[in-house]
């Protein structure tokens, strides 16, 4: 499953970063089902689970010829160095609360109108687990079914596991487990679904976005022998 990569500029910087860091700190694998489709103006829902999964998911759909728009906490464009990086990619920073809020909304809705790929975390955040266990996922903010209300863009489930295997836990621990994936290379995994979409109420559309990544997330974890896969 290809797509076309369109002109997407300074994205390919990014996605061209993780491409090299991914394959120092694990290894990663990619799978797809016979009906998966990232087409141009897609929504790819992904499970969050630790600092490392965007890029491992970013370096998954560069692999199939994906070059996805991120929507991440409005706090990374205040880091040195990758804020300046985010803002000139592109990329859409979330802030939660307050008049800007929508802001993400409406960066996003505008990027697929342009017929790019969006990548959303409808989590909205990392799961308060300290080991590196997998679960699975969380409760879906309604951030998520209202983009689509606006856009119609089918959804494209994306599962991972593994990535806390590279950080995860406390501050310490996970500069731990960067300063040592190098060496102990762990196995990760990224499964793509079948396209979503969504209809009903935004309570019915936000149940179900989460199912589908959830089904695409125990594909992941069966994938590296997660026992989580089997009891979620």
């Amino acid at each position: 499953m290809k797509i076309d990569i369109a002109e997407t500029g300074g994205l390919l910087m990014l996605s061209r970063i993780a491409d090299l860091l991914v394959p120092a700190v694990g290894r990663l694998s990619v799978t797809t089902d016979p009906s998966a489709d990232l087409a141009p103006g897609s929504i790819v829902a992904a499970n969050h689970t630790s600092l490392a999964d965007p890029a491992i998911v970013v370096s998954a759909l560069r692999r199939l010829g994906a070059e996805p728009v991120i929507m991440a906490a409005a706090g990374l464009w205040r880091v040195p160095v990758l804020g300046r990086a985010l803002a000139r990619e592109g990329h859409i920073p979330v802030v939660r609360g307050g008049r800007r809020a929508a802001d993400a909304l409406d960066a996003a809705a505008d990027a697929l109108e342009q017929g790019r790929l969006v990548l959303i975390y409808a989590e909205g955040g990392l799961p308060r687990s300290r080991n590196a266990a997998e679960a699975a996922p969380g409760t879906f903010r309604s951030g998520l079914a209202r983009l689509v209300e606006r856009t119609g863009a089918p959804i494209v489930p994306v599962g991972q596991a593994g990535a806390r295997r590279v950080t995860s836990g406390s501050t310490l621990k996970q500069l731990a487990g960067l300063a040592t994936a190098p060496l102990r290379r762990p196995a990760l995994h990224v499964h793509v679904g079948a396209p979503v979409v969504l209809t009903g109420d935004r309570i019915v559309g936000t149940a179900r976005a989460r199912t589908a990544v959830t089904t695409a997330w125990r594909t992941a974890a069966a994938h590296l022998g997660e026992p989580a896969a089997l009891a979620a």
